[in-house]
């Protein structure tokens, strides 16, 4: 879905015209590339949930189910270990920009993914739709349009 704007206010707020949908979708445990596969054990036995890596995206194992109706992935990063979420949507224009207003900062983008910092230092990541459609249709909440 596309954005659709109208003209800016006298304070150059931009608007959406349309709703969006976003649901909370992962569960990243990101841990040093060195210890990233003894993590994904480690996490598999802890949690009772089959390790399953990702064969086009090597830095990522999913662990199967343990958390359910979500997504729980051991990811493989260059920095120091941490945990952090995946907010997936419809639009994830709108859905940065909500997230913002509430607070947030955006750090960096890749792709279609946007990084950002919440008040507290957590990071959350917004990423498009990545579960299957019956499932984000079940779970996700409606935001309205919103100023920008």
């Amino acid at each position: 879905m596309g954005l659709s704007h109208r003209a800016p206010d006298r304070e150059g707020a931009r608007y959406r015209a349309h709703t969006h949908r976003s649901r909370l979708y992962a569960v990243i445990l990101d841990t040093p590339e060195a210890e990233a596969a003894q993590a994904a054990s480690f996490w598999s036995a802890a949690l009772g949930a089959p390790a399953k890596p990702v064969p086009s995206e090597p830095q990522f194992t999913i662990l199967h189910d343990a958390l359910p109706g979500l997504t729980t992935i051991v990811q493989a990063v260059d920095d120091a270990p941490r945990i952090h979420v995946d907010i997936e949507t419809d639009d994830v224009e709108a859905e940065t920009a909500r997230l913002l207003a509430l607070g947030a900062e955006q750090i960096a983008q890749w792709l279609e993914c946007r990084v950002l910092r919440a008040p507290g230092g957590h990071l959350v990541c917004v990423v498009p739709v990545h579960s299957p459609p019956e499932v984000f249709e079940a779970h996700a909440r409606t935001w309205p349009g919103e100023a920008g």
